[in-house]
């Protein structure tokens, strides 16, 4: 037998990864956290429950990656022009995305179920948080080339601010939608991008009142 004729193992159908992961969000919305079933997941999605059980060892690996799917497909770091503009495009489409059901439902189940297993708060930090911090570095390292940020020499310090910035985007955004009950519209999103890009304190950037910000604006020493 050639080479090519061997197989170890059936390969992965992305469609019906994609499947499974769409039927998970929905079994999610409709049931919620503790009726959800592995089974009932393989029923929706028309594969045989050993499918999943191949692929995911447990129904909150399952839940993890089919969050962090929306989010690896829907947020971008689309280059706007200048880092305000950036910045202001990602809180938008954060928002969006976490006011969709299927994905703000399924984030807030998973993040309750980690609260009290750690395993599952390591998932969610590699299969989400470190994915997405992705916006961050390519945003600043954009910025960077605009003139519009300085060069950071000390990789652990980038780092440090890299993870600071993620915390508080995501943080704001989850805060707005699910504490207060607010919507992340356009407004908000011009007034936290001005809080974020120039702090208490720094330069009025404009940006609220004048539409997007001006290109190649500049942040104050000192802020992150």
């Amino acid at each position: 037998m050639s080479p090519s004729a061997r197989r170890t193992g059936r390969p992965r159908s992305a469609e019906a990864d994609r499947a499974i992961l769409g039927a998970t969000r929905a079994a999610l919305v409709e049931l919620g956290w503790a009726k959800l079933t592995l089974g009932d997941v393989a029923a929706r999605a028309g594969v045989a429950k050993t499918t999943l059980y191949r692929r995911w060892a447990s129904k909150c690996e399952l839940v993890v990656d089919a969050i962090a799917a929306v989010l690896d497909e829907h947020l971008e770091a689309t280059d706007r022009g200048s880092l305000y503009a950036d910045v202001e495009a990602v809180v938008i489409r954060l928002g969006a995305l976490l006011e969709r059901p299927e994905t703000g439902t399924a984030l807030m189940a998973v993040i309750a179920e980690a609260m009290h297993d750690k395993a599952l708060r390591c998932r969610v930090r590699s299969a989400i948080v470190d994915r997405q911090k992705r916006l961050v570095t390519v945003g600043r390292e954009r910025a960077r080339l605009r003139g519009e940020l300085p060069r950071e020499e000390d990789p652990e310090e980038s780092a440090r601010n890299a993870d600071l910035i993620f915390d508080t985007v995501a943080g704001a955004v989850l805060h707005r939608l699910v504490i207060s009950a607010e919507p992340v519209d356009r407004r908000w999103a011009r007034d936290f991008t001005d809080l974020l890009l120039y702090g208490l304190t720094g330069a009025d950037s404009g940006g609220a009142a004048a539409g997007p910000a001006p290109e190649g604006a500049q942040k104050p020493a000192g802020s992150v």
